[in-house]
């Protein structure tokens, strides 16, 4: 079971908690009639996620076992027959499809349906083409915050998408940042990384790390965050995304980690106490109305 387990790479649902933004910022996260759905979207990206990984790694069984931390997957290690995984993703295929039924919701269906294929199509071809490769790791996070807005009917503010957009092509930036400084094997495997270099994707790095900065300020600071919050305090947590930014930046420049997004945040003690005091500083801010 555990091989299998595996196989989904259940860890990285955690990048599915984009889905719960709009649930947090709409001040409805204790509300059971929006709570629900939300944690729909969120197994519905997560089953599809695993899908879509089921299936490449099927495909890519050859190619990832000559990877130095790729080979050690299920199938490209022999430990799970292509037979028994493709198996598998018609099984995690029919769990998932009841979960988008039960949404009732056409729109987000189709977020989830256009994130499938963009998904099937980055790591078939997409992923080697450059600067399109970034933007489609953007676009997956930018489905997560608009289908978890859809399901649950709330509006969501540009500034917020515009952070969304921003951060979300941070990261696929620092992802390509860390391959560029790892060992020769994992170059060898991306070919796309032939056509970037350290000093261009400095240079990203440091356009998209201020477009998160300059469009999460903006936002904390809009006339339609305070009215909606009741507080002009929300601004404080800027200070958190800034740390967060320069810490990020700081393990993969420093450090050569960061290939993988969720081993830097459940790893990193500072990032982890940082993502801490921003949870528990924000929900204090934006509820406080609530239950005083």
């Amino acid at each position: 079971m555990i091989k299998f387990i595996k196989l989904i790479r259940i860890t990285n649902w955690f990048k599915n908690i984009f889905v719960f933004v709009p649930l947090v910022f709409s001040k409805h996260l204790f509300e059971k009639e929006f709570f629900i759905p939300s944690l729909i979207a969120f197994f519905s990206f997560s089953f599809a996620a695993s899908f879509v990984y089921v299936i490449n790694d099927i495909f890519d069984a050859e190619k990832d076992s000559l990877h130095p931390t790729k080979k050690n997957r299920p199938i490209a290690s022999g430990v799970i027959s292509k037979n028994s995984a493709m198996i598998f993703s018609v099984i995690i295929f029919l769990v998932f499809i009841p979960l988008l039924i039960i949404s009732k919701n056409y729109f987000f269906i189709s977020i989830i349906i256009a994130y499938i294929l963009i998904n099937y199509f980055y790591s078939r071809i997409l992923k080697e083409i450059v600067i399109v490769d970034i933007f489609c790791i953007a676009i997956g996070f930018m489905l997560r915050i608009i289908g978890g807005a859809v399901i649950i009917s709330v509006y969501i503010s540009s500034w917020l998408i515009l952070t969304t957009l921003f951060l979300s092509l941070f990261l696929a930036v620092m992802k390509r940042r860390a391959e560029l400084s790892s060992i020769s094997e994992t170059r060898k495997q991306r070919t796309v990384l032939e056509d970037y270099s350290i000093s261009f994707i400095d240079q990203i790095s440091a356009i998209t790390a201020s477009g998160v900065i300059i469009s999460y300020a903006l936002y904390t600071v809009a006339d339609r965050t305070i009215i909606m919050f009741g507080s002009e305090y929300f601004v404080v947590t800027t200070l958190f995304v800034v740390f967060g930014i320069f810490r990020y930046m700081f393990l993969v420049i420093n450090k050569n980690i960061g290939e993988n997004i969720v081993d830097v945040l459940f790893k990193d003690v500072p990032m982890i106490i940082n993502l801490i005091l921003y949870v528990f500083i924000s929900l204090i801010i934006i509820y406080h109305k609530i239950y005083v």
